[in-house]
């Protein structure tokens, strides 16, 4: 693959990222002011001192935006590894068992999609003490049932290639031919579903935080930021607009990328066919 022959608009989506990681990572350095810093008046207009303004309790909005950017991709991309963790391992692991283990863990797996995320989420979170540590297995618990299903099915599709019947016939273990045999052989669209799962799991964060059981304040994150600031809309004031801009930017920079992985995997499929 060479550059050139990557899209404009991956490049969009690839740019978007890596400036909100570099944001994450220099926060403290890229922001103007601090977190929690109190540095004007209440929903004080942009101007040249302040980019984007003053919030509900004159903190500036372009510093705790830069901040939120650290929290959420945080908590987002932490979420979004576990989930994939146990769901591509409990997977791949039913696709090669069969039998009563793909039983147990495919209708579990279906008990646990057939609770609304959201609801399900609320209350436990409602019940759990609040912190990240239980905000991230939530979350991440909650996403592994779809990352489970989608698993299930391409391991599924390899698992009774010859190869993998080779592998068996030599006496390997489940563990080899899960790592060694099915999942070098699915890479492609799990990398296309991880990012569709990270985008979710940044608009699940901002959700949880605009209901008041995600991130807790004086941290700063996006959803958050968005609560904090929902009533000045009523006076003609953007400041729930900047971190709610910021929400939809990133979530259509990685569907980007994803896209551009989802139609590469297609081609590179249609070329392996008319060969």
């Amino acid at each position: 693959m060479r550059l050139r022959d990557i899209p404009v608009t991956a490049w969009i989506g690839v740019i978007g990222i890596l400036i909100a990681f570099i944001c994450a990572i220099f926060a403290p350095w890229i922001a103007p002011y601090g977190e929690t810093e109190v540095v004007g008046n209440v929903w004080q207009p942009a101007d040249a001192q302040y980019f984007f303004g003053l919030d509900n309790l004159g903190r500036d909005i372009l510093s705790r935006l830069i901040y939120g950017t650290r929290t959420t991709l945080f908590v987002a991309l932490a979420a979004t590894i576990i989930s994939f963790s146990l769901g591509i391992i409990l997977s791949f692991t039913a696709a090669v068992s069969h039998g009563l283990i793909d039983t147990v863990f495919s209708r579990f797996n279906d008990l646990m999609m057939s609770i609304p995320t959201l609801i399900f989420a609320l209350v436990v979170l409602a019940v759990l003490p609040q912190n990240l540590i239980v905000l991230i297995l939530v979350m991440a618990i909650l996403d592994s049932t779809r990352v489970y299903r989608l698993g299930r099915a391409v391991a599924l599709d390899v698992a009774v290639m010859e190869f993998v019947e080779a592998a068996k016939l030599r006496g390997e273990g489940r563990i080899w031919i899960i790592f060694r045999e099915i999942l070098p052989n699915t890479l492609s669209p799990l990398l296309a579903e991880f990012g569709l799962r990270f985008a979710f799991s940044i608009l699940f964060l901002s959700t949880l935080s605009f209901l008041g059981l995600g991130i807790q304040p004086p941290s700063a994150d996006w959803g958050g930021m968005v609560k904090d600031n929902k009533d000045g809309i009523i006076f003609g004031i953007s400041a729930a607009l900047v971190p709610g801009s910021a929400i939809a930017a990133l979530a259509i920079c990685v569907n980007l990328v994803v896209d551009w992985l989802l139609k590469r995997t297609s081609s590179l499929k249609g070329g392996r066919g008319d060969a």
